[in-house]
């Protein structure tokens, strides 16, 4: 038997009426092809009766109900009644006696009740319930006592559908003194009452049933439901037994008494979760914490960051964290901003930087222009928290003469919260800039806000126009801004700056082409990697062109010319295993030529056996795996042959067999 929730129960009920609504709206929106398919033309209602009398099979019968529960008048009553006692029919008599709106379906419902046993009769104490028969209330209250559970236990929620003051009494008179077996249905019938009169507005008789059930020695969900609905019927009169259940040793009576707080309006209410903290346990008051934050009271504000500076840990993080809730300038948190533990302290900048107040961002101001070092950073993480985008123009003065320590946060922050308006400013900073540092800070402001125009490319001369009159420092921060931006011009810049007198520069312009994000670079990058007399550059140029070569988005053959054109330059065996990356990525038996004779350098074999099983494994995937069977054969066979990895060579072998049997 499941156990029984009330709180769940209730929902169960709003979900059911939600769910019908919605099958009434579709049934009207379908009513066409529905009943033009599924329902008997006007004037059958005589037909399905007369197959419900006759010796017509099972199946009939009951498509027979299942028609009539739509189109049934008072004519089809007593014959679905007939059926009622029929083991195999019983459920869709019912069925098709429920929905009918005649008063004689009660009627026959509650006839049955002295007549029928076992399923059929449960059956029945469902339908009662379904359509609350306020007359059969009396002949429930007997049933409430049969020795048959299953028959007690339905009629105990039939009772409980109905919901009205007389069978609300009927459970109330025996649920005290009833079989353990058989409470838990008795009290979920009377909990439903209660709902259903206190729905009513009848509060006097549901607070009396509400009380009943929470002081029995019943399921803890019967209990706690119980509490909840005796504190929010009574309303204001409820405050005493709130404040009684708030200090409950019982944790399950306790929570019930918090989560009707919840659904009570007030600042006594309030009050009255204040009031109850001292000397709880921590679960209890981090819980009530929870609910003051929910509730967003402004009177519980003082007490929140009391509970805030001291006490056990957990407690402190909860009230912390539930103070953005309140409509407050959250200013207290900043004591803790330095706490000795770095857990309060952070919680403290997180619950401060999600407060929405003007004077937090203006503490947050008054913070960064202290002389203070430590103050400036922690305002400049808050900048960011907040969002204080208005900071900006106080970031771009204070970035000239900002202490070292704070000099590389201010440039992240205009970057992080500024745009592509701040962009003038930004590039004079980084003109006026004379060390590297600076420059360079400067200069990933200028990316990070250009990223966020629309189209960055636009930009491009804004910076091509500087490297002229800029030092070394200088133009090396554009290249890398050129380098991030991209594009035609920008690409026509840095291979410019390739050729520049400053070592620097020309570093700078290399990594700038070896990241580019198109494969526009790919030809100068070969080119480079050709001429280049710096070894190391020339590296750089050749595992960015292979790597170039390795993007799929490409097409096979392209990649596989770059990897011819690159071939005569590797020699160094990382190089060669980016070749032989970029080659296994190419459905091509010509790619896989070109794989073969790294089979036999023991530094290479390995990549050359993957690469070479993964071609095969595509190829032979493939429309035309016939046509290159034969063409990897030997290849597959050398792979078997030379490789020392057991798993390499098993699936060397698998391929093998797939690619001789194709061949055939």
């Amino acid at each position: 038997m499941r156990e029984f929730n009330p709180r769940k129960e209730i929902i169960i009920m709003l979900k059911s009426r939600i769910n019908i609504l919605v099958l009434i709206t579709l049934v009207v929106a379908l009513a066409g092809p529905l009943f033009g398919q599924t329902i008997p033309p006007a004037g059958s209602e005589g037909k399905l009766i007369a197959v419900l009398k006759s010796d017509a099979s099972h199946k009939e019968k009951a498509d027979a109900c299942r028609h009539l529960a739509i189109i049934g008048t008072k004519k089809a009553v007593a014959p679905l009644a007939a059926l009622l006692s029929d083991e195999k029919l019983s459920h869709m008599a019912r069925y098709g006696l429920e929905p009918n709106p005649d008063p004689a379906v009660d009627k026959f419902f509650r006839g049955s009740l002295g007549k029928l046993k076992g399923r059929p009769l449960v059956g029945v104490i469902g339908s009662i319930g379904v359509r609350r028969d306020v007359k059969a209330v009396r002949q429930l209250s007997l049933l409430l006592r049969n020795s048959d559970a299953e028959v007690s236990h339905a009629a105990a929620r039939a009772l409980g559908k109905i919901g009205n003051t007389a069978a609300a009494v009927a459970i109330s008179r025996i649920v005290e003194d009833a079989p353990a077996a058989n409470q838990l249905a008795l009290c979920e019938g009377l909990f439903r009452c209660a709902e259903s009169l206190a729905a009513e507005g009848q509060r006097s008789f549901a607070t009396k049933f509400y009380d009943q059930l929470r002081s029995l020695k019943a399921a803890h969900q019967v209990r706690g439901g119980a509490l909840r609905g005796a504190i929010v019927t009574r309303g204001k009169d409820g405050l005493a037994l709130l404040r009684e259940y708030l200090q409950s040793k019982d944790y399950i009576m306790f929570s019930a008494a918090v989560q009707a707080s919840q659904e009570m309006k007030g600042s006594e209410v309030t009050k009255a979760l204040t009031d109850g903290l001292e000397g709880l346990p921590v679960d209890n008051q981090i819980l009530i914490i929870h609910a003051l934050g929910e509730r967003g009271d402004g009177s519980a504000t003082n007490t929140l960051y009391a509970l805030a500076k001291s006490g056990e840990k957990p407690v402190r993080l909860a009230a912390i964290r539930s103070i953005p809730e309140f409509h407050t300038s959250g200013l207290q948190l900043r004591e803790l901003f330095n706490d000795s533990d770095s857990d309060i302290s952070k919680a403290a900048k997180e619950s401060f930087g999600a407060m929405h107040s003007g004077e937090a961002d203006a503490a947050v101001m008054a913070m960064f222009r202290s002389s203070d070092t430590d103050k400036q950073l922690t305002a400049l993480d808050l900048m960011g928290r907040r969002r204080m985008t208005e900071s900006v123009p106080v970031l771009l003065e204070a970035a000239r003469d900002a202490d070292p320590k704070v000099h590389r946060e201010v440039f992240r922050k205009i970057g992080e919260l500024g745009g592509p308006e701040q962009l003038p400013s930004l590039l004079k900073l980084l003109m006026d800039a004379n060390d590297p540092q600076s420059t360079a800070r400067a200069g990933q402001a200028v990316i990070a806000v250009c990223m966020k125009a629309d189209n960055p490319e636009s930009l491009t001369v804004k910076f091509t126009d500087l490297m002229a009159e800029s030092n070394p420092y200088q133009k090396s921060s554009l290249v890398r801004i050129l380098g991030v931006i991209g594009g035609p011009k920008a690409l026509e810049a840095v291979l410019a700056a390739v050729d520049d007198s400053n070592y620097r520069v020309r570093g700078t312009a290399i990594r700038s082409l070896s990241t580019w994000k198109n494969t526009n670079a790919a030809p100068h990058l070969l080119e480079l990697a050709k001429t280049q007399t710096n070894k190391g550059a020339k590296t750089v140029c050749l595992r960015a062109y292979l790597s170039m070569a390795s993007r799929t988005s490409m097409p096979g053959d392209k990649r596989l010319s770059m990897c011819r054109q690159a071939k005569g330059l590797v020699e160094r065996d990382d190089e060669k295993k980016l070749l032989l990356g970029a080659l296994g990525n190419i459905d091509s038996t010509d790619a896989l030529a070109m794989v073969m004779p790294y089979l036999d350098e023991p530094a290479t074999r390995q990549e050359a056996s993957m690469a070479s099983l993964a071609i095969s494994e595509r190829l032979l995937k493939g429309r035309g795996a016939s046509r290159v069977a034969s063409k990897l054969i030997k290849p597959l066979e050398k792979v078997a042959k030379v490789t020392t990895d057991a798993k390499t060579a098993q699936r060397a072998k698998g391929l093998l067999k797939q690619a001789q049997s194709k061949a055939k």
